[in-house]
């Protein structure tokens, strides 16, 4: 493969990534509860928890996400997914999360955060 055509290939890859990205910002994203919980039981970092009460918390941070989501900004949001779905088990409870982190997930009444 040439070098051009090589450097074409990975620059069209790039932005049908960017899209792709960006059009996941617009709604919460779709997530696979029952994966994320099968990999966090599994990875021992939920110690205490079961399969139900894993399901629970992401149904109920997904939830609380959908009418939350258009005061999160554009690029809150987009930093926010990409951060979830690093170990390949997107999260709704992470999600939230991060997104509350973030200067447009802050509301006044919360105040500054050190």
């Amino acid at each position: 493969m040439s070098q051009s055509l090589y450097i074409t290939a990975v620059l069209v890859s790039l932005l049908a990534s960017a899209s792709q990205l960006s059009a996941a910002t617009d709604a919460v994203p779709k997530f696979d509860i029952e994966r994320n919980c099968r990999s966090e039981l599994s990875g021992g970092s939920g110690i205490g928890e079961t399969m139900a009460s894993c399901k629970a918390d992401e149904e109920r941070a997904g939830d609380e996400l959908t009418p939350r989501w258009s005061v999160f900004s554009r690029a809150d949001k987009k930093v926010c997914i990409q951060e979830t779905q690093i170990d390949g088990s997107p999260s709704y409870v992470e999600l939230l999360t991060c997104l509350e982190m973030t200067p447009s997930g802050r509301t006044k009444s919360q105040g500054p955060v050190d």
